[in-house]
């Protein structure tokens, strides 16, 4: 048994780093005290959520390795399709080869939270990053679709290193030379795509939040443009701001009220 308080082997297992707890645990697994063995067994199940973390991201790497002869593989994808106000954001990130950043997924699996904290790891990590934007005066022109590639190809353009290979959630983007594999549901498929995901949502956020101390009554610092209850209410009461898209309120309210 260790000389060690059972306090004092809490508070060493806690400051232990996730990739070096195995080992710590076993250290102190032949300690009979029961206080120790029920905070054993609470990390063991959390060195195996790290663990299964690890093959999750492992296995999001698998379009990375399949297509490995390219240098600069680049992940896409935006945000912002939907919402009545605001605007489109691309994302362009190519990460390094052996890149396993946990806890990458699709940006609406995340907490606000967690995003800020991977927007972050990714941005120091990455070897590359580029973003993009449609404005709603440019969806209202050209529709939310064409907008959307015109977002992308900014955020390809904006990359200060060109990408060998693009891996795109879903869509294939027209204008671009760079060879593409659209991947279905791609942001919970790659982590390229899942990174992309990541730093789009979080900068067309942080926008709408500034937005909403600009346009204040609309609530988009919550509800990020989306036709939620206060927004539709606020519509009705205020009409639309400047950064609402036009061509998505004529379906939602009469010509005359826009």
């Amino acid at each position: 048994m260790s000389e060690k308080s059972i306090r004092a082997i809490k508070e060493e297992i806690k400051g232990t780093p996730i990739e070096n707890l195995e080992a710590k645990l076993i250290l102190y697994k032949e300690d009979e005290r029961k206080g120790v063995q029920d905070f054993i067994k609470v990390q063991e199940r959390r060195w195996m959520r790290y663990q299964e973390e690890k093959r999750r991201v492992e296995e999001l790497c698998r379009y990375e390795k399949e297509y490995a002869e390219f240098s600069y593989i680049c992940g896409i994808d935006e945000v912002g399709r939907g919402p009545l106000a605001g605007p489109v954001v691309a994302g362009a990130v190519i990460l390094p080869k052996d890149s396993r950043i946990l806890y990458i997924n699709d940006s609406k699996k995340l907490s606000a939270k967690k995003r800020e904290e991977l927007y972050e790891v990714i941005k120091k990590e990455a070897v590359a990053v580029g973003y993009g934007m449609s404005s709603p005066e440019r969806i209202d022109e050209i529709n939310i679709l064409q907008a959307t590639y015109e977002a992308m190809r900014k955020a390809i353009a904006s990359l200060p290193v060109e990408p060998s290979l693009l891996l795109n959630d879903a869509v294939a983007i027209p204008g671009v030379s760079i060879p593409q594999v659209p991947i279905i549901k791609g942001d919970a498929k790659s982590i390229s795509i899942g990174a992309a995901s990541i730093m789009a949502k979080v900068t067309r956020d942080r926008m709408m939040v500034e937005y909403d101390s600009i346009y204040p009554g609309y609530d988009f610092a919550s509800n990020k443009g989306y036709g939620s209850r206060a927004h539709m209410e606020a519509l009705r009461k205020m009409g639309p701001t400047p950064i609402h898209r036009r061509s998505f309120l004529t379906s939602v309210f009469s010509e005359q009220t826009l």
